[in-house]
């Protein structure tokens, strides 16, 4: 424990915790310790180094003055930089509480000493951080001591100031510690900027739901603003349960020490209904919040809503009130209207200008604005919308040029389907999802990795393996799944995605360990790969199971690496399966070189089902005919920054290409070359 006196010393030993090394805090005790009072030269540096505002309001303020002097406190105590970034006025008495709490003492909630004693909610995090409201405690930098009165006084450093709620400059009344009806009620009077509450009010006392915000407690309080009801029908939607959506109840949440993304149950969660509700931030900073509709009824349809915190972090007498864009859990927009307004937040002030798909919108109508139509005509539609970062990557910049493929690429993220993360999963119980685009000659590949929460859902196009970032994004005509990239736009070699893809992971084994894996990262190269899918490996089992057992041990990698090279063409430029469907109509085999020899097949397109026994329609898809078998094709071109891949569904073998004795096989080719050069030595030794 540091021993001072009096509240200059507080102060000091405040300023000194914030501004220097813990070596420096001991020489300050040591100080203390020897000296009864801080020298006037010590005490004009450690004014220096202070905070020059919160010194400046602790010396003029009588009652934190007389707190200091004569009672037990924890003063939390912002450091410079909050204070750079603070606007507005510091109110002195709401860093403080009439009681002394170290870190481990802090309850859920304590009472500040400002007017009203309005409370500070306290947030321990998984990690292990400590929030007061909105502000963190900087571990390392507390501080414990007693006065000369011999109170206990806790001092605690924190990375923002403190805000209370105020009341503007113009209002009648004194306003002091509001619960969130009197926050609503009042709302005209307060320091909220621009922001205002009425239809939400007035749909409020509609549907008499007063006592659910003036309940007592700490619960979590989000209120749409007028802005988000300048569409002249929502506010008729804003029933009882859409109130119960807006409140979290028995917890507080304060933005910075919010979990993202994890869902927390709304007061609207019941038998025939239930929502919850998450928290999360764009890398732009700004901060959303949406509900999720996980059961629904007639008048509250299933899906995800978002909307933007316009003002955050409002701490009222039962809780923290945010602000938002929009109402949640009303669902009145399409999905055309959802891009025009950029996530979904109406907000008609910056006309979208600011929204986080934003750029993908800017690409939409770039292109000639067809695709926004298409979208438009669709009755059942889902979008897979990649964010705004998503753009910002050289291999976008000069394909955004080209029209006819931007096009192309755009109409490879829409689905003429309302497909949501139950379809998802449904379509991936037996096999990795796959669903045809806008053009029906495009496959979009799903696959979920994980469980439960912590399940992530990807999806693969055009070559990129993107994550959903934010799905089901309900809209009245489908949903919007927020992506992490742009499909169709390679951003990988044919190695990386060998790599990557959870269809070709045996292909990559195989030639992890035979090290054929080695030259498909060569950018120089121009590859054309036929990967057999993972179940293509496994078919090989049923028909050579000796030998499908034998191409995956490192003993016979070099037979590995043989059959391995068979499959990939090496050329100037690539091919694709529209380019081998085309020269197949001239020739009965296409010629391709390989690395050893040339690969012969003829390439057509056939109508069947779509490539599983599972599937339930018909598609015309192509098919190789190699060696008189026919093998379909499961994935055509999918691009790569040196090449191409086609997935498919059987590898390049017959069974007289491997011979099985004892314990070991051999490529027949390589037999006959072992023949041959034995044949060459024997001639050798006869004619010496």
């Amino acid at each position: 424990m540091i021993v001072g006196r009096g509240p200059s010393a507080l102060a000091a030993l405040l300023l000194l915790c914030c501004y220097t090394t813990h070596a420096a805090a001991a020489d300050l005790a040591d100080k203390l310790r020897d000296d009864s009072e801080l020298s006037q030269s010590t005490a004009k540096s450690f004014k220096r180094l202070m905070p020059v505002r919160f010194y400046s309001l602790l010396e003029q303020n009588p009652v934190a003055n007389a707190t200091l002097s004569l009672r037990s406190c924890t003063i939390f105590v912002p450091t410079n930089e909050a204070f750079q970034r603070h606007k507005g006025p510091t109110h002195v008495l709401y860093h403080i509480t009439t009681a002394a709490f170290s870190k481990d003492q802090l309850e859920k909630t304590v009472s500040s000493d400002m007017e009203g004693n309005p409370p500070l909610y306290i947030t321990k995090s998984r990690n292990g951080d400590i929030y007061v409201n909105n502000a963190r405690i900087i571990p390392s930098l507390s501080v414990e001591l007693t006065n000369r009165e011999g109170k206990r006084q806790v001092m605690h450093i924190i990375d923002e100031v403190l805000e209370p709620l105020t009341a503007l400059p113009t209002a009648k009344t004194e306003i002091n510690n509001l619960d969130a009806l009197q926050f609503i009620q009042k709302a005209d009077q307060l320091s909220v900027g621009d922001n205002k509450l009425r239809t939400y009010r007035s749909q409020l006392a509609l549907m008499k739901k007063e006592s659910l915000y003036n309940a007592p407690g700490a619960h979590t309080f989000l209120l749409p603003v007028d802005e988000g009801f300048k569409i002249t029908t929502r506010s008729s939607l804003v029933d009882g349960k859409v109130i119960d959506g807006h409140v979290i109840p028995n917890t507080v949440i304060f933005t910075a020490a919010s979990q993202h993304d994890e869902p927390k149950t709304s007061a609207a969660f019941e038998d025939q209904l239930k929502v919850t509700v998450s928290f999360f931030k764009q890398k732009d900073g700004k901060m959303y919040v949406k509900s999720n509709t996980i059961v629904g009824d007639a008048k509250h349809p299933e899906g995800v809503v978002l909307s933007e915190i316009v003002k955050a972090n409002i701490p009222v007498k039962n809780g923290v009130i945010h602000l938002i864009r929009r109402p949640l859990m009303i669902i009145d927009t399409t999905v055309t209207q959802f891009l025009q307004k950029n996530f979904g937040c109406n907000s008609f002030k910056d006309n979208g200008e600011n929204g986080a798909l934003r750029k993908f919108l800017e690409v939409i109508m770039d292109s000639g604005g067809a695709v926004l139509d298409g979208i438009n005509n669709l009755s059942e539609v889902t979008i897979l919308a990649p964010s705004n970062e998503a753009w910002n990557t050289s291999s976008i910049d000069n394909i955004v040029r080209d029209r006819k493929r931007m096009t192309d690429i755009l109409n490879m993220h829409i689905i003429k389907e309302r497909l949501n993360v139950e379809k998802i999963r449904q379509k991936n119980a037996n096999m990795i999802a796959q669903v045809p685009t806008v053009n029906n000659r495009t496959f979009l590949y799903f696959n979920i990795i994980g469980e439960g929460a912590d399940a992530k859902i990807t999806v693969e196009g055009g070559g990129v393996n993107a994550t959903i970032l934010q799905a089901d994004v309900a809209q009245t005509n489908g949903y919007v799944h927020i992506i992490d990239h742009v499909l169709g736009v390679p951003h990988t070699t044919v190695l990386g995605k060998l790599e990557t893809d959870p269809m070709m992971s045996d292909t990559y084994r195989m030639g992890q360990f035979s090290n054929f894996n080695d030259q498909l990262n060569n950018t120089q190269r121009r590859y054309t790969f036929f990967v057999p899918r993972d179940k293509g490996w496994q078919k090989t089992e049923l028909d050579y199971p000796s030998a499908h057992k034998k191409l995956f041990m490192r003993d016979f990698a070099y037979h590995s690496k043989y059959i391995l090279e068979r499959h990939l063409v090496i050329a100037d430029h690539v091919f694709t399966m529209k380019d081998l469907a085309q020269m197949s109509l001239t020739t009965d085999n296409v010629v391709l070189p390989t690395f050893r020899d040339s690969l012969k097949m003829k390439v057509t397109e056939e109508a069947g089902h779509l490539h599983d026994e599972y599937a339930s329609h018909e598609w015309t898809g192509y098919v190789i005919t190699w060696n008189y078998k026919k093998i379909n094709v499961y994935r055509p071109d999918v691009e790569c920054t040196n090449g191409i891949i086609h997935v498919i569904d059987y590898p390049l073998l017959e069974e007289k290409d491997i011979v099985v004795s004892g314990g070991s096989y051999m490529p027949e080719s390589s037999i006959c070359i072992m023949l041959a050069n034995l044949i060459m030595i024997t001639v050798a030794k006869f004619l010496n």
